[in-house]
């Protein structure tokens, strides 16, 4: 599904992302797990094709995200730690934007609206403008105009931070339909907890370079990254 080979990036004489090498298999939740600053942004930025990178190769479904964007984007999602939506748009209006972008059908849509904002409770809202929203509600929105395509990747950013409990939930419950019908998600977190009632396997970055990847009990039981999850700890 997602293949990252020998991804680098530069800021300046900082090496933000160092020859990282990731490949997430259909049907897979996997955790990308840092303290922060550790690269993972860098990471998922250069992944969905907002960001350039300097060297390697990120490849979905086989496709090329530098020789063939569009295409990339058209199976993949993203969700940016502090979503960037249009205030001046009422939440129904957004999501009818997004749905157009990605020509998703007037009965599609209006189902599949239906559905996820109920989920979330946000329908009374929609009508709304996105500034009077939470950012709770905010991260809501950008949830269900992230599932309208129905995308076979969804690449998160900190997905849990500002949700509640019973948001945060369903958002586990979501990722994991996704996953059952042949998706993946790739998704940062500084959260062991997360990581470890949810993922199927996991990557730990620190200082831009892979420490270790593969699933939660192989990553915990490599005596090598105590100091890496001791960091992780202390941000809890």
């Amino acid at each position: 599904m997602l293949r990252i080979e020998h991804l680098t990036k530069v800021f300046g004489e900082k090496i933000a992302v160092d020859d990282l090498s990731l490949h997430i298999m259909p049907g897979e939740i996997y955790g990308f797990i840092g303290h922060n600053g550790a690269g993972k942004t860098t990471t998922l930025r250069s992944v969905v094709g907002i960001q350039q990178f300097d060297g390697g190769e990120v490849t979905i479904n086989g496709i090329s995200i530098k020789e063939d964007p569009l295409a990339c984007k058209r199976m993949l999602a993203y969700i940016p730690d502090n979503p960037d939506l249009y205030e001046f748009m009422t939440g129904i209006k957004y999501l009818n934007f997004i749905a157009d972008i990605f020509e998703v059908g007037a009965e599609a849509r209006q189902a599949r609206i239906r559905d996820y904002a109920d989920r979330f409770e946000l329908t009374a809202e929609l009508a709304q403008p996105i500034a009077a929203y939470s950012h709770g509600m905010r991260q809501k929105l950008a949830i269900v105009a992230a599932w309208l395509h129905e995308p076979r990747l969804i690449v998160m950013d900190e997905p849990f931070v500002g949700l509640d409990p019973k948001a945060s939930r369903l958002l586990k419950d979501m990722m994991r339909e996704v996953c059952d019908g042949g998706g993946a998600i790739f998704f940062s977190t500084h959260v062991l907890e997360v990581a470890e009632k949810l993922c199927d396997k996991v990557a730990v970055i620190k200082k831009g370079r892979l420490v270790r990847s593969g699933t939660v009990e192989e990553v915990k039981g490599d005596d090598s990254l105590e100091d890496a999850f001791l960091e992780l700890e202390g941000q809890r």
